[in-house]
């Protein structure tokens, strides 16, 4: 089979990208199973080992692999120094994401110790923090700032979930807006700006029919648990939705590059053109496509086909079998590697002006610090 012609598309220096000192935040998005948090891990190891860049990598992604690649017992909400560099004087450092505790921080940062501990007690804002949807993503963007305003890294990178949830994130200060926008809500806060009466007295004074049809659907307990909550919250809210909405600004700039990290598979390909498309629509600087696990074919000169037929005809001839096992070993791979090449295609069509790296496939799973360093050493 004659290999796959694939669209022409300019290069991805990842290298170029670490050591530019302008870019201050890399954000590695795409689906799961692709190699992402590894590949999040690489450039974080890279950018600091390679470019001498003070570092700090945060994963979204509650798996622990990042963890063990990087020789670490356990990741959690506070910065932890990876050890073994080379050389010493590297410095990078690797955190996950608890949206709990990042909750708490901004609580206690906002708030006076009384009404913070008013907070922590409400039933209301105990499974809020831990369990509802979007939390995540509101904390994910709290935390992405917190560490930008630190200012103690040259670079932070970004490991996203690993689906289209993983740009959820950019999302959050319009979530959040329409969310203390709401009548609802609103509504709720009334009886904290009235002089501290309960929402169901205020509601059934001023509503009626309608207070009794809240009640009934939500219960007299939890409207009143939701009602503290958002008042005690309600002095705090307006700046957190500055703050998300500053770091989305910044997520904007160019000291950000977004990389959409892909396998050569139709899913991951797919969902790849998609966050390529949405990254273009919210005028987020996308920086490129990481194609990973690329099969590399050492003589690519030597089709498929021929290497059959070659193979027989040492078959024929007898006494070649090791030299006709390599051939046919050799068809095989460069089937493979055609066939990566024509779903990449479908991202490199739809993106064409994207620039794009190949990773090639690696021998062994990446568990250590050596392996990252392998992958990195494909980047320029």
């Amino acid at each position: 089979m004659p290999p796959t012609a694939e669209p022409r598309s300019p290069h991805l220096d990842l290298d170029a990208i670490l050591a530019d000192r302008a870019i201050r935040i890399v954000v590695c998005c795409g689906s799961g199973g692709v190699g992402k948090t590894t590949t999040a891990a690489a450039l974080a190891l890279r950018a600091a080992e390679d470019h001498g860049r003070r570092t700090v990598v945060l994963t979204i992604d509650p798996a622990r692999r990042l963890a063990q690649a990087l020789g670490l017992t356990e990741l959690d909400n506070t910065p932890r120094q990876v050890k073994g560099l080379q050389p010493d004087s590297a410095e990078l450092q690797a955190m996950m994401l608890d949206m709990k505790r990042t909750f708490d921080e901004v609580v206690l940062t906002h708030t006076d110790p009384k009404k913070a501990e008013e907070i922590f007690a409400n039933p209301f804002y105990q499974a809020m923090s831990s369990t509802f949807s979007g939390t995540q993503e509101y904390m994910a963007m709290e935390k992405l700032g917190q560490l930008r305003a630190r200012d103690e890294w040259d670079l932070i990178v970004v490991d996203t979930p690993p689906s289209r949830s993983a740009l959820d994130f950019l999302d959050a200060p319009a979530r959040l807006s329409r969310f203390l926008d709401g009548k609802m809500l609103r509504l709720l806060l009334a009886p904290a700006r009235a002089g501290g009466r309960s929402v169901f007295n205020l509601v059934s004074a001023s509503f009626g029919l309608f207070s009794r049809t809240v009640t009934k659907i939500l219960g007299a307990q939890l409207l009143t648990d939701l009602s503290g909550f958002v008042g005690a919250l309600d002095s705090m809210f307006g700046g957190f939705r500055e703050r998300a909405e500053q770091t989305y600004r910044v997520l904007q700039a160019p000291e950000t590059a977004f990389l959409v990290v892909a396998a050569p598979e139709p899913d991951a390909v797919r969902e790849a053109v998609y966050f390529a498309g949405r990254l273009g629509a919210d005028r987020m600087p996308l920086a490129g496509l990481v194609l990973n696990r690329v099969v590399p074919v050492a003589a690519s000169q030597l089709l498929a086909d021929d290497a059959r037929a070659a193979a027989d005809r040492l078959d024929e001839m007898g006494g070649h079998q090791a030299t006709a096992d390599v051939l046919r070993v050799h068809a095989e791979l460069a089937d493979q590697h055609n066939r990566q090449a024509a779903v990449s295609d479908r991202f490199l069509r739809a993106h064409p002006g994207v620039p794009v790296v190949r990773i090639p496939a690696q021998p062994a799973d990446v568990h250590d610090l050596d392996g990252l360093r392998a992958i990195g050493a494909t980047f320029a």
